[in-house]
C-alpha cells in the first residue's frame, strides 16, 4: 500500500469520482469506519456520481466505546494497525459492503498511546484480504486531517485497481 500513497496531486472530488467509475465497472459496494476524520471520507465517496448505487454508508466511531460496540474492535489500543483493520472489517459486515476503508490515529495537536500527533492507521480490506499501513503527517490536527482523506482515498482507488486486474473488468 505504501507505494500507491505517493505524491498524488488530484483532487478529492477526483479521487472519488474515479472510485465511482471503478466500483460501477466492478459491481461492488464500498464503506468507511472512520475515527480522526470524523464522516469526511464518506462525504467524499457519498458526493461522487451514482454513489447511492454503491456506497453503503459509513460509520464515525470516534470514541473507544463506539470502536468496541458498533465495529466489534477488541478492548485494547485503538491507535493501531489492528484496530484500523477490524474497523474496516466490523463495518463491512454491517454495512454489507466489499470494501472498507478505515482510518484511526492522533491527529493531534497531542500524540495518543504512545504515537506522536499526525500518526495514523490506514486499512482497507476487500475481496483480496486487508492491507494495513501507518503513516506520519505533519501539520495542525486539520492538515493531518485532510492528508488523511486524501491518502484514504487513493488507497481505495488502488484496491479497486488491483480487484480490476484479477478480475480483468473494464476500465
Amino acid at each position: 500500500m505504501r507505494s500507491e500513497l505517493g505524491a498524488d496531486t488530484r483532487g478529492v472530488d477526483d479521487i472519488a469520482s474515479e472510485i465511482a467509475d471503478r466500483v460501477l465497472a466492478l459491481g461492488v459496494r464500498v464503506c468507511t469506519a472512520e475515527s480522526l476524520t470524523t464522516g469526511r471520507i464518506a462525504a467524499a465517496l457519498g458526493k461522487a456520481r451514482e454513489a447511492s448505487m454503491w456506497f453503503a454508508g459509513g460509520v464515525v466511531a470516534y470514541t473507544d466505546e463506539a470502536k468496541f460496540s458498533a465495529l466489534g474492535v477488541p478492548r485494547g489500543p485503538v491507535v493501531s494497525e489492528h484496530c484500523a483493520e477490524q474497523m474496516a472489517r466490523g463495518a463491512a459486515e454491517l454495512l454489507r459492503a466489499e470494501v472498507a476503508v478505515a482510518v484511526t490515529g492522533a491527529a493531534g495537536p497531542e500524540g495518543a498511546e504512545g504515537h506522536p500527533a499526525g500518526t495514523v492507521m490506514l486499512a482497507v480490506v476487500g475481496p483480496d484480504g486487508a492491507e494495513v499501513c501507518t503513516v506520519q503527517f505533519s501539520g495542525e490536527p486539520a492538515d493531518v486531517v485532510e492528508q488523511t482523506i486524501r491518502v484514504a482515498l487513493v488507497s481505495v482507488l488502488a484496491c479497486l485497481e488491483r480487484l480490476a486486474a484479477r478480475t480483468g473488468a473494464a476500465r
